[in-house]
């Protein structure tokens, strides 16, 4: 059994949230050229009206909020539902990087990480999932990061949330599959943005936002739940998760220079 993706973005009912930077920005962008109606939420209003300028005359919403706050998803998706009467698909960009090792850990700062980054998608997915289920149609995409797929250096707060979300997307395709609703678990490497430019070290394989905007929406109209990217990169982090501890930690400390 296969997930659905999409014929056409034309038309389609877009809520992308994290829409005024980086990837998002280059998604919001790249659906608005393919013809669909874009709900824009982040916390940066001003920075989504001047992305929102970019479409036709009622082709996109523009929505901030704050995903911490359950209250503001709430309402937003009712003012979505509100102008458009419904919800194709939710892409879920948003999230909060800050470099953190072990000997300058700071609790604060990974419980802002947990909340913005993996309870962040949940507060949003249990608001739009149960219209979906009742109409057995819609997609559910999250961003997370190849950070996830096992530890890394400088990803002690970063690292666990997007390991968090691989799993809640993994079980999300396993009970909506059945329902007629799509999951789409979107995991990039180094991607050039302003989270990114806070690094300190050289980043392997690094792409520009729009060439990951070009893959995510490749792959969401391809059906396919694993989106990760660029494969010459992400490809070698998920052979290294099924080496045995002694060697992954060796090739880490081998070839990371951090």
């Amino acid at each position: 059994m296969k997930q659905k993706g999409f014929d056409s973005f034309v038309n389609q009912r877009i809520w992308i949230i994290g829409a005024s930077s980086g990837i998002g920005e280059a998604c919001t962008q790249a659906f608005i050229k393919a013809g669909a109606r874009v709900a824009l939420s982040s916390r940066r209003a001003e920075k989504l009206n001047t992305i929102a300028q970019s479409a036709e005359p009622g082709q996109a919403l523009v929505l901030p909020l704050d995903v911490t706050h359950q209250e503001q998803l709430i309402s937003t998706y009712q003012a979505i539902l509100g102008s458009w009467g419904g919800l194709d698909l939710l892409l879920f960009v948003s999230g909060v990087y800050t470099p953190l090792r072990a000997d300058k850990f700071e609790f604060e700062i990974a419980q802002k990480t947990i909340d913005a980054n993996l309870l962040g998608p949940m507060r949003a997915v249990s608001i739009v999932l149960p219209n979906m289920l009742k109409e057995h149609a819609g997609h559910i995409a999250i961003v997370g990061s190849v950070a996830g797929y096992s530890g890394l250096p400088k990803a002690l707060a970063y690292g666990p949330s997007k390991a968090g979300i691989i799993n809640f997307c993994e079980t999300l395709y396993y009970d909506l599959l059945p329902q007629g609703v799509s999951v789409h678990m979107i995991s990039p490497g180094f991607v050039a943005t302003e989270a990114t430019a806070q690094n300190d070290f050289e980043m392997p394989a690094l792409i520009t936002a729009e060439e990951a905007a070009k893959e995510i929406l490749s792959g969401l109209q391809a059906g396919e739940f694993d989106i990760h990217f660029p494969k010459r990169f992400s490809g070698f982090l998920k052979f290294l998760r099924i080496l045995p501890y002694p060697l992954y930690f060796w090739i880490v400390r081998r070839f990371v220079k951090i």
